[in-house]
């Protein structure tokens, strides 16, 4: 049962989409424990713009976002520039998720991953600076505090996993960054190919004591180009992570958009890692595709490098290889895909979304 609707208040536009679930989505979650509260049954998303919020053309877009077990708020201001100067954006983020990616524990075959219990509170506030577009290159740099706080599933700040071993690399109750990132893009787009090369720098700035210091890059180079009736996609996506860290920011492998086959997560944690991705599809009929594809990925022997092993105390592999085939349709709500992949432990499960929804 669910509502949409979509409301014009002056110059702001409002739209808002609530779905009241209980059972249905219970069976469907990895994490099969219910909540006894009204509010912890609602998944829905609210989005609030304004075009001219001071009349000098500044642009006010406010997101909440959710989930049986995840919330999310976005505050974000952009204000007005020449063309020929980056674009400001003050940036606002609160947040609870799982963490399921590092801690979470892998069942049936490595195709899903269970909750440890350990949720994520994230408080950002920075400040984003767009560079003006040279060529096919996009530059992007932001500075941002970020405070993250570890708590359980009842709201409780945490320390120590269910094994007694730290997930905070204070040891205190919360972790606190400044984080400078440099992110660039270069992107080439025709009828028959694309090639895309995207960079990313963060640096933890020393500015008190305890706050985390580290360098953490990632990179991801992708091609695609037509081959008859057919259109071939290959990806190779890495990073590492040098200084102070968190196990929270450990490069993850398994689940969709890096191996299809494993839950999130599930394959392996490390201070580094390297993702293969190649799909091959097929026109079938109308807006209808079929797609083959094969992942593979490895935390390149790492795992023992992120504090406390979460990996090899879960029975991490530290490796995954998927393969499998699946549907694209083209609608008006975007691309609707659905995979069915394989895992190299012959687990078995589905994937399925919608990608580029339009607002």
């Amino acid at each position: 049962m669910g509502a949409q609707k979509s409301i014009h208040a002056g110059k702001a536009k409002i739209d808002f989409n609530v779905d009241f679930s209980h059972k249905l989505s219970e069976a469907i979650s990895s994490d099969q424990r219910s909540y006894g509260t009204l509010s912890s049954q609602i998944i829905g998303s609210l989005s609030v713009k304004h075009p001219n919020l001071f009349g000098r053309n500044e642009k006010l877009d406010i997101l909440w976002d959710k989930g049986l077990k995840d919330s999310n708020i976005l505050i974000a201001l952009r204000r007005p520039r020449p063309e020929w100067y980056s674009q400001q954006s003050f940036v606002f983020q609160h947040s609870i998720t799982p963490e399921i990616a590092v801690h979470g524990e892998p069942k049936n075959d490595f195709t899903r991953s269970e909750s440890s219990g350990i949720n994520l509170c994230r408080f950002s506030l920075g400040l984003d600076l767009d560079e003006p577009s040279t060529s096919n290159w996009l530059s992007t740099t932001s500075i941002k505090f970020e405070h993250i706080r570890p708590i359980n599933d009842e709201g409780r700040s945490i320390i120590r996993d269910s094994d007694g071993f730290p997930i905070t690399s204070s040891g205190n109750q919360n972790d606190n960054m400044v984080v400078l990132k440099q992110e660039s893009e270069y992107a080439v787009v025709n009828d028959d190919s694309f090639s895309r090369l995207n960079f990313q720098m963060e640096q933890g700035l020393p500015l008190l004591p305890k706050w985390l210091v580290f360098n953490r890059f990632k990179f991801t180079a992708s091609k695609g180009i037509k081959l008859g009736r057919t259109f071939l996609t290959t990806s190779l996506t890495g990073g590492s992570i040098v200084g102070d860290m968190a196990p929270c920011q450990a490069f993850t492998i398994g689940g969709f958009g890096n191996v299809r086959g494993y839950g999130e997560g599930a394959a392996g944690s490390g201070r580094s890692c390297l993702v293969a991705n190649s799909e091959l599809t097929v026109p079938l009929r109308n807006e209808l595709q079929g797609a083959i594809f094969m992942d593979c990925g490895t935390d390149l022997n790492s795992s023992w490098l992120v504090p406390g092993n979460p990996a090899l105390r879960h029975g991490k592999p530290g490796f995954g290889i998927g393969f499998g085939f699946g549907i694209r349709l083209n609608s008006r709500l975007g691309q609707v895909w659905v995979d069915y992949a394989i895992n190299a432990f012959r687990g078995k499960g589905f994937y399925f979304g919608v990608n580029n929804v339009g607002s």
